[in-house]
């Protein structure tokens, strides 16, 4: 006889159903797995003998053959110890074959027979939900497994409770989806003090889902701007909070059960190597990119990141996922994420400082900068300077607007774009993006088109600053913010020139090189106005 139950096998989040085959069959005795296991694998014919010997049962003196099927798969993790272990209990005759056929099973086994928590919970009930079979889990990831809807799920505690569920001693209740707390009160913009300017294209920054870049000496508040985006930034719409968590569950970041619904906010260390960043490893587990899918990936020190890992960025930022490639195939995981990025203008940092600089000024500035390529800049919608902070704006008296108030005008934005996106979708033009830095094609130019003083501005710099064809829409999309956050339907010429103004890079930051030409054209574009001094 041989008694089959069903698990999975993950490349990238997507699912592949593996089949475990057991037969007990006569000869020596003997307990082997075969199916290209690796050593997670291979070592849990240990894990169940003393799981089956820690709840009174024995293995039968029989030759054990174990097959993950289809043999030629790769097999990888200790998730396929419940599965190997409810095989042989089938074969066994102590669960029922027929019934162990309807489950997807997956969970880690302890020596005395209780189950762990493993990666891949929910991307493995969703494809049970596919399958039309229910789902096995440790219990611990029952809630986890219940967000994939219409799905039985039985999550129980140890081997000895499944048991006894099958044999009707005991009855497992079903688990109920749960979403994780929300965290606490967060980092509130109104701590920030100053820096208007570099304030308010953290609000275009959060509105748009553009990439920001922020340039400024030691101290000047950068990081601590950043660490503030997540309180501007909309929860996480249902499919999105699905997804994003799909790719934490398979990284095994989801170990308490409960689904994300704050946007994730990552910020790697700048010695994180390229699999770091962009995934990869023996597993190609997903990076620090994936992981802030839907979210934002912050990187500070942007130059002492390594050459190689920041060049990785370039073609995620562009379509959205990665492809990890290997000799034994490919992995693509999602990697639709915002960039906020901060940097100092120089090594020393006070390049702009005569009194605090060092002797190898400017150059030193013109070679930090220069660890950045020009692709990579070019990819990056907003560069803003971050000044030395007023001694006068410290002052206690002084107040700033908060986050709260920032983030209403984040939502509407946000609302606006969503509202288009789907007058696209009914007029037959496509699919268009939520967030207007994802806007391409017929959209782009249907939703973000200037009137014709905009046009003039736009063709006036794109010839004097030399723009690139994608430098030239990221601008079109800047400008489609702006015009969302001042509440009108089209795009105007004083959002271009503020969507210019954003495009200053310079070598060292002293406002030369390619933008350098940028103020006086967005000054041509009239005064830039603003909302609560954030303009």
């Amino acid at each position: 006889m041989v008694a089959r139950v069903h698990t999975v096998a993950f490349s990238g989040i997507e699912v592949l159903d593996v089949q475990v085959q057991v037969s007990l069959t006569g000869g020596l005795p003997a307990f082997t797995i075969v199916g290209l296991p690796d050593k997670a694998v291979a070592e849990s014919r240990e894990r169940v003998r003393a799981a089956l010997t820690a709840i009174g049962l024995a293995l039968p003196p029989k030759r054990i053959i174990v097959n993950l099927a289809p043999a030629d798969l790769q097999k990888e993790g200790s998730h396929y110890d419940l599965p190997v272990a409810c095989g042989v209990l089938a074969a066994m005759g102590v669960l029922p074959a027929e019934e162990m056929d309807g489950f997807v099973i997956l969970g880690e086994l302890g020596l005395d027979g209780s189950l762990a928590a493993v990666a891949g919970v929910l991307p493995a009930a969703l494809a049970a939900v596919r399958t039309e079979r229910g789902l096995i889990c440790p219990e611990t990831q029952g809630g986890e497994a219940a967000w994939a809807g219409d799905v039985d799920v039985l999550a129980p505690a140890g081997l000895l409770a499944l048991i006894n569920h099958f044999k009707g001693s005991q009855t497992l209740a079903r688990p109920h989806p749960e979403a994780r707390a929300d965290g606490g009160p967060r980092l509130d913009l109104a701590d920030v003090k100053g820096q208007e300017s570099a304030r308010r294209a953290l609000e275009v920054a959060a509105a748009g889902g553009h990439n920001l870049l922020m340039t400024g000496p030691p101290g000047a508040g950068k990081s601590m701007l950043a660490a503030r985006l997540p309180g501007l930034l909309p929860p996480l719409a249902p499919d999105e909070a699905l997804e994003v968590s799909m790719i934490h569950s398979v990284a095994g970041h989801l170990a308490d059960g409960r689904l994300l619904t704050r946007r994730p906010f990552r910020d790697p260390h700048h010695s994180a190597s390229m699999p770091a960043l962009v995934g990869g490893g023996l597993r190609a587990k997903p990076g620090e990119i994936s992981l802030a899918h839907h979210g934002v990936l912050f990187l500070d020190e942007l130059p002492e990141f390594s050459r190689p890992a920041l060049e990785a960025l370039r073609q995620p930022l562009e379509t959205g996922h990665v492809s990890i490639a290997r000799a034994n195939g490919h992995v693509t995981y999602p990697a639709r994420f915002q960039l906020i990025a901060a940097m100092n203008p120089c090594k020393c940092g006070h390049l702009d400082d005569p009194a605090l600089a060092c002797t190898k000024a400017p150059g030193c500035g013109i070679d930090y900068r220069n660890r950045l390529s020009g692709p990579l800049l070019d990819r990056i919608d907003l560069h803003v300077t971050v000044p030395p902070v007023d001694p006068f704006a410290l002052a206690p008296a002084t107040t700033a607007e908060g986050s709260a108030a920032v983030a209403a005008r984040v939502r509407a934005a946000r609302e606006a774009q969503a509202e288009r996106a789907a007058a696209c979708s009914r007029d037959g033009q496509g699919p268009a993006a939520r967030v207007n830095a994802h806007l391409s094609g017929a959209p782009l130019e249907t939703i973000a088109s200037p009137d014709a003083a905009g046009h003039a501005l736009m063709a006036e710099a794109a010839e004097r600053l030399r723009l690139s064809a994608r430098a030239y829409h990221r601008l079109l999309r800047v400008a489609r913010t702006l015009a969302d956050l001042d509440g009108h339907d089209g795009v105007g010429r004083v959002h271009i020139a503020e969507a210019l103004s954003y495009r200053q890079v310079s070598p060292a930051g002293s406002g030369a090189g390619a933008g350098a030409g940028t103020p006086a054209l967005a000054a041509s574009g009239g005064r830039r106005r603003g909302r609560g001094g954030g303009r």
